[in-house]
């Protein structure tokens, strides 16, 4: 069987002309050089050199298996290289889900100066709605999961990075738009835009609606949140967002933020990771950067209150 040190031997003699400079340039002794290739020659049953006089020369086999080490030795140097900065987490590929559907704009400020950062890094984002990320964490589907809904779990951590309040969307000209605060019994002769997700896991539903016995008159979904908010300001309906990415979008629409409740509803966005990926560094420098990177409120529509 070839192994990668009898390429080795055979480039060292390639390079060094003669067993003795070649065994002391591997660390080997010349005894056990010799005693490698005469194994491997008695497995092939073919020979690789023969002596004239201090100097060796390669037969037609011999040479072609010289020529294969100047091909793979090369590899597999290069595979070290790359499995070393694998383990020290300068290489590899950040798999992100995500069940903050809103979040994708603020997940774009994060993840360009990380790829900025981390050359050797590789970004995937799932955003599927449908997505169970818990599962896809604890399997190694993904790396990190960006959630608004942390569970306890022994092997799992979640970092709180930002807080936020959800606020109810409205056309500027909509007859709640004057309305400070909004009560759950006022939705019900509206029609509320959602993400396609399962209710129980909306905010507008298990936070306010459902405790309050209340619906709205009609619940309709839509995939993207530009559409959901040109849908909302040409007075389609309504819908629930972060207080920051209203704001976001203010300059180019004309909505309003209202406050669910008199007490409004509070969330915090997590990152979550697997307890044994603490050490790969790329995932810390991630979660630093999305802590820096907070989405923030310019108040221009959205009421100071409503801001961290």
């Amino acid at each position: 069987m070839v192994e990668r040190i009898h390429l080795a031997i055979l480039k060292a003699i390639d390079e060094h002309g003669t067993l003795t400079e070649a065994a002391s340039a591997l660390c080997l002794t010349q005894s056990a050089l010799s005693h490698s290739i005469k194994k491997l020659e008695q497995q092939l049953n073919i020979r690789l050199w023969n002596k004239e006089g201090r100097n060796l020369r390669f037969t037609q086999a011999g040479q072609y298996l010289l020529n294969i080490s100047h091909q793979l030795l090369p590899q597999l140097v290069h595979a070290e290289e790359i499995l070393q900065q694998y383990a020290i987490g300068k290489r590899g590929s950040l798999r992100i889900g995500m069940e903050c559907h809103p979040c994708y704009k603020w997940l774009l400020r994060v993840v360009s100066p990380f790829l900025e950062a981390w050359p050797d890094v590789d970004i995937d984002v799932r955003q599927q709605f449908q997505f169970g990320g818990l599962d896809a964490l604890r399997h190694h589907e993904i790396d990190l999961l960006i959630t608004p809904d942390p569970v306890h779990d022994s092997d799992l951590t979640f970092q709180p990075i930002f807080d936020y309040e959800l606020v109810l969307v409205v056309a500027n000209n909509h007859p709640l738009a004057t309305k400070e605060v909004i009560a759950a019994e006022q939705l019900s002769s509206e029609v509320l835009i959602t993400y396609p997700v399962a209710t129980e896991r909306l905010d507008i539903y298990s936070q306010f609606l459902l405790p309050n016995n209340s619906s709205p008159k009609q619940h309709i979904t839509v995939e993207t949140t530009d559409i959901m908010l040109h849908l909302v300001a040409a007075g389609r309906g309504v819908t629930a967002l972060p207080a920051w990415l209203v704001d976001q979008y203010n300059k180019e629409l004309p909505i309003s933020a209202i406050r669910l409740g008199e007490k409004g509803i509070h969330k915090q966005i997590f990152v979550g990771r697997r307890n044994q990926d603490s050490g790969i560094d790329y995932l810390s420098s991630f979660i630093e950067l999305a802590h820096r990177k907070t989405p923030t409120c310019s108040k221009a529509i959205v009421r100071a209150s409503f801001c961290p």
